[in-house]
């Protein structure tokens, strides 16, 4: 008689580990995990000034034409390209070079410097708007690129760290 043994389910990306951000380091994530990441802020889809001799980021307020302000999320995400071919897709294998950019208290540049994420983070709460409530977000607070000409976007510069 043999005995059947189940092998052990490999991770899909149907759902994600409990608190795998905890344990499972970026480059193992599986998609749906990479993306639980994201909490939201909307800071990532901020217009950027870039310093090119310090590589030093300042933050506008003046958003990509397509984020909504009110959810702070992409209106298009799936097909973002399309509309915004520049946009960058962050992921497991451009992290590294990529993190400098994004908002300090990004849940994917603060656990590829090997910190924890915030207690406001919808994966730590369990609640999708705390990072709103936390005041965390960009929610209520950007104009459209649309609006502002790029010349201008100094003059809508975002004081502290995001």
């Amino acid at each position: 008689m043999v005995k059947m043994t189940k092998r052990p389910a490999r991770p899909t990306d149907a759902a994600p580990r409990a608190r795998f951000w905890e344990r499972v380091p970026l480059k193992q994530m599986t998609t749906v995990e990479w993306e639980a990441l994201c909490d939201g802020c909307g800071k990532c889809c901020l217009n950027k000034l870039e310093d090119e001799d310090t590589r030093e980021i300042a933050f506008t307020r003046v958003a990509c034409r397509l984020l909504d302000d009110d959810t702070c999320r992409c209106v298009h995400y799936d097909n973002r390209h399309q509309f915004v071919p520049d946009c960058v897709t962050l992921s497991p294998e451009n992290i590294d070079t990529h993190a400098y950019w994004m908002p300090q208290s990004c849940a994917y540049r603060l656990l590829a410097e090997g910190k924890p994420l915030y207690d406001w983070h919808p994966l730590v709460s369990g609640d999708p708007t705390s990072v709103h409530t936390a005041g965390a977000s960009v929610q209520g607070i950007t104009v459209s690129e649309f609006d502002i000409p790029e010349e201008d976007w100094e003059d809508y510069l975002i004081e502290g760290d995001l």
